[in-house]
């Protein structure tokens, strides 16, 4: 286990590491800000949730996902509340996809992790409740995650293969 940290610790901080996490942070946060009607909310398909699945390829991208988490919830109108718990959300889903064992599997951590989490949350900040919200956003993370995602994970696979 402290093998993999320390490889991706050196891997994260490399220039070349930390550019890739700022190209992917400020991707994640300018996709949702772009599609905000349909990023914030209970009801809500977060496109930008499709580049969830990078960390299955590239280690860098775990921090990537956090920070553009982040920027992109003190855009969304839910507060400090979303700010924490929405990017721990991802920062954990970001983590276990890491360890997924395929592509189909990466997209499993950001489902559940997102429809626990910022359900739960979400139904304590709107009038849904925390069935409804995380079955909502639960099924927006579908979307996003296995018929983007997936298909976008298949795509950079062929141009950078996983080692």
């Amino acid at each position: 286990m402290f093998e993999d940290v320390k490889e991706a610790w050196s891997k994260i901080t490399t220039p070349k590491g930390i550019a890739k996490a700022a190209i992917i942070g400020a991707a994640y946060a300018m996709l949702t800000i772009f599609f905000a009607p349909i990023s914030y909310g209970p009801v809500q398909v977060r496109v930008s949730e499709a580049l969830t699945l990078l960390p299955w390829l590239w280690v860098e991208a775990i921090p990537g996902l956090f920070i553009g988490c982040v920027i992109a919830n003190f855009a969304g109108g839910f507060g400090i509340i979303d700010v924490v718990f929405g990017s721990l959300a991802t920062l954990v889903a970001a983590m276990l996809t890491r360890k997924m064992p395929s592509k189909i599997t990466a997209a499993i951590p950001p489902v559940v992790v997102n429809a626990v989490i910022v359900g739960a949350y979400l139904s304590f900040l709107t009038d849904f409740s925390w069935q409804a919200a995380m079955l909502y956003v639960g099924a927006g993370e579908v979307v996003a995650c296995f018929c983007l995602g997936v298909p976008f994970l298949m795509l950079l696979e062929k141009k950078f293969p996983r080692k």
